[in-house]
């Protein structure tokens, strides 16, 4: 998880759409951040998602279609989402949300590259995947 450093702006705005399945985020520097549901969902900061280190990393599928349903506050720093999936371990810091907001077309083809290359689906009902190395 992101520490808040003093470099990202602060937060002026958060906004849920719940139609469309979008985050927007209004920033200090006046920047706005339209992050869709999936994409928060796939590149959640948990354990869960993230692995414990390097390697780790679990491929999430059939999240075209999630939800969130509840944005939590935590602290001053940061928000917890709720995810229709019942996902709700990400602790998502001002840092991570402009990161993401800045770098989210890259990280999008990188995620739509990986799902291409374990022949997964973005749909719901695609099971669970782990792109994780096997033990030997």
């Amino acid at each position: 998880m992101a520490v808040q450093d003093g470099s990202t702006p602060q937060p002026t705005e958060i906004k849920l759409h719940q139609k469309s399945r979008v985050l927007e985020i209004g920033f200090a520097d006046g920047r706005i951040f339209k992050l869709p549901c999936e994409f928060l969902r796939v590149y959640s900061p948990s354990a869960e998602v993230r692995g414990h280190g390097l390697g780790q990393e679990v491929l999430q599928v059939g999240k075209k279609d999630i939800e969130i349903t509840a944005v939590d506050p935590v602290g001053v720093y940061a928000v917890r989402l709720i995810f229709s999936d019942g996902h709700e371990t990400g602790i998502y810091s001002w840092n991570l949300l402009y990161d993401y907001g800045v770098h989210q077309h890259e990280m999008w083809q990188e995620y739509l590259d990986r799902m291409q290359a374990a022949g997964a689906s973005r749909e719901a009902g695609a099971g669970p995947f782990e792109a994780r190395p096997k033990s030997k």
